[in-house]
């Protein structure tokens, strides 16, 4: 079987790292035709915008796609490739595992945890009033109007907003991949003791979800207490759903647990389509050096095998990378104890090395 499938390399770093990982795809025998689309500050002058809709247009027919990071401005210009994507398409379900490899540059054994976060909503939706506008001014008066609360005028307004409808989605999807996968828990990660309407809506919500599996351990964390908990014994955690804000945080946290953002894959799901991208982001200034960690991407490709129920392709994908971290000999500098270490290899070498390793296992 062929499977269609958009390859978005990205800028920065993307291009390499996706490269890298299309390599490693095509040496487990799996059959892909990859249909490219670009995104990103590359296309920017051509398209008159970062995300032409030539690529929606190739997601929705092909139903998957494997997408390089891209670089999003900071402070101005377009809001977010990754934002409007996932909300263009209703990718509504942000899966990130993280989990620990022998051999990764990390204090923690034993972590295995998976991050389900909202996609759509709360402070990442895009409701944004600037100071000084006529709006952010109409927003002060209603305030004080309603809440008898002053406003400083020379406030900006970043809207949080968090839905019944969405909340339940998320949260149902977390248990209903927990019982997919044989997971034991689920911890919802809110600050409902202070944000009450938004973030104790998702809890009442949670909680509610969580009557209806009951062959599935519930809790729920604040935000705060969360973090600590994760640095101090992440192995107690299992699946984690938040919000969008908190999850986005929390799944970098996670990555430090486990080695770093060269080993924290990803998926952005709806109901009929998927994107599998890395955590990180494009790192514009090792851009050409051969020099990043392609593993995520990699490990993003083993998510995507499995998500076309290609699982022994999959798993022995998975089990190539972990045999070359385990090695520690072909892996990249932000995988060595000392990131100075000469003996440090580049993008290409690690690619290289996994292929070998499938290679072995195909003759064995």
């Amino acid at each position: 079987m062929v499977y269609d499938v958009t390859l978005i390399p990205g800028d920065g770093i993307g291009p390499e790292v996706t490269e890298a990982a299309k390599r490693a795809l095509e040496a487990t025998g799996v059959i892909f035709h990859w249909d490219l689309a670009y995104a990103g500050a590359s296309v920017q002058d051509k398209f008159g915008t970062p995300l032409p809709d030539l690529v929606f247009e190739s997601i929705r027919k092909n139903k998957v796609a494997l997408k390089g990071p891209v670089t999003t401005p900071v402070g101005s210009g377009f809001r977010s490739v990754n934002v409007a994507l996932r909300k263009g398409l209703d990718l509504y379900a942000c899966l990130r595992p993280c989990k620990t490899y022998s051999g990764a540059p990390t204090l923690y054994k034993d972590v295995d945890i998976v991050v389900v976060r909202e996609n759509t909503e709360d402070l990442y939706s895009g409701i944004e009033f600037e100071e000084g506008t006529p709006e952010a001014r109409r927003l002060i008066e209603l305030i004080l109007e309603t809440k008898e609360e002053a406003v400083r005028t020379d406030s900006g307004f970043s809207i949080k907003s968090i839905s019944e409808a969405n909340s339940r989605r998320i949260v149902k999807f977390a248990f209903e991949y927990a019982r997919a996968h044989q997971r034991k828990k689920v911890t919802a990660v809110h600050k409902a003791n202070i944000m009450k309407f938004s973030d104790g809506l998702f809890l009442a919500v949670a909680r509610e979800v969580a009557r209806e599996y009951p062959d599935i351990e519930f809790e729920d964390r604040l935000v705060d207490n969360m973090t600590m908990q994760l640095a101090k014994r992440p192995q107690q955690f299992d699946v984690i759903v938040a919000p969008n804000l908190y999850g986005d945080i929390i799944s970098d946290l996670c990555a430090g647990l486990v080695g770093g953002l060269g080993l924290a894959p990803g998926a952005n799901l709806g109901d009929n389509m998927a994107v599998f991208e890395p955590t990180h982001g494009s790192a514009p200034k090792y851009a050409g050096q051969n020099k990043v960690n392609p593993m995520a991407v990699m490990l993003s490709g083993v998510m995507l095998l499995h998500h076309l129920n290609e699982t022994k392709a999959a798993d022995r994908l998975e089990k190539a990378i972990a045999e070359v971290i385990a090695e520690g000999k072909s892996v990249t500098y932000d995988m060595k104890l000392n990131m100075a270490d000469a003996q440090a290899v580049g993008t290409s070498q690690v690619v290289d090395a996994v292929i070998e390793k499938l290679e072995e296992s195909s003759h064995s």
